[in-house]
């Protein structure tokens, strides 16, 4: 992404003498160079850049092209806070968050593929985590009121299941139980619809330590619920919840590890910091992990077709090629 990092590996990268700098280039943008070594070099992207060939002018000689993809603005003005969602149709779906407790009039945009957007849901108060039902319907928890709404096709909301303390991050799983996780330190699992939500089955499902912003939930093809909640620990975990509710450590050794996702083969993708670097961190099932995106301020992603990627930052949504194929909703 803009403002992200990239290594290159080589030889003889330094210009001569090796006292002069190199100048590097993605497409026709210059880049920062960060780092110059003979056999190592880390460029920074700067605001603007796009995908494109990455270059190193030494002056008497260039380097070999490279192929880099540059996530680009999709749309701007939000305030995510966690992953967006996305529908059947591949209408991507984010919040304008807010602080707690602040009114804004539209609290969930709509994106549609030609990146237009629209007003989709108002006077929701603190939209945290969103995620789609089983009846195809979108699902958004409110962190002020810990009350998670559905939400129908023309933006109308009605309460689904309330008394979630500070509710963050939501989803279903392939029974159609909803599991809300509270920031202050308990997962919550909702019994399916099955009328009013006062009739609505709720109990603790897990507890965890609770999060300084909120907690991330995804599943896995197994059935496993993972989660993230960022601490002010740099050496966080990403959790595996069973069937039964028992928790174990799944990977530890992220910073600041927010919203998830899932690939078809199982692999978890995390928006988090790896040894000090921001971006996408993928975590395969053999829970090795590395950094596969570049990026500052990201908060969540979204796999949509063709294997692009929606990413969330605090106040934008990218879009970018990764040739990964998303899990499917249940």
């Amino acid at each position: 992404m803009p403002g992200g990092e990239v290594e290159l590996l080589g030889s003889a990268l330094q210009a001569d003498p090796a006292t002069s700098l190199p100048l590097a280039r993605v497409g026709d943008v210059t880049a920062h160079l960060a780092l110059s070594r003979p056999d190592r070099a880390v460029i920074r992207l700067l605001e603007g850049t796009i995908s494109g060939d990455v270059e190193l002018d030494l002056g008497s000689a260039r380097s070999n092209s490279l192929a880099l993809r540059v996530a680009v603005p999709m749309a701007e003005g939000l305030h995510p806070v966690a992953n967006p969602a996305v529908d059947s149709d591949g209408t991507v779906y984010s919040t304008i968050s807010g602080t707690r407790g602040q009114s804004v009039p539209v609290s969930v945009f709509s994106i549609a593929r030609d990146f237009q957007m629209r007003p989709f849901v108002r006077d929701l108060m603190n939209a945290t985590g969103l995620a789609f039902g089983p009846d195809g319907f979108l699902y958004v928890s409110s962190r002020a009121e810990g009350t998670v709404y559905r939400v129908s096709s023309g933006g109308e909301k009605s309460v689904y299941a309330e008394g979630m303390g500070i509710a963050t991050g939501i989803a279903f799983d392939g029974d159609g139980n909803l599991y809300v996780g509270d920031r202050s330190g308990t997962i919550f699992r909702v019994g399916p619809d099955r009328g009013p939500a006062s009739d609505r089955q709720i109990f603790v499902y897990a507890t965890l330590e609770p999060s300084i912003a909120a907690y991330h939930l995804a599943f896995n093809n197994q059935g496993t619920l993972f989660v993230t909640g960022p601490t002010t620990s740099s050496n966080q975990a990403v959790y595996a919840i069973d069937r039964d509710g028992h928790t174990t450590e799944f990977y530890r050794g992220l910073g600041r590890a927010q919203g998830i996702a899932f690939d078809v083969d199982g692999t978890l993708y995390v928006a988090a910091s790896l040894r000090g670097q921001r971006g996408i961190v993928r975590i395969t099932p053999a829970h090795e992990a590395s950094l596969v995106l570049s990026g500052n301020n990201l908060v969540g992603l979204a796999f949509l077709e063709d294997g692009m990627a929606a990413l969330a930052t605090r106040d934008a949504l990218y879009h970018v090629a990764l040739d990964i194929e998303g899990r499917p909703l249940p």
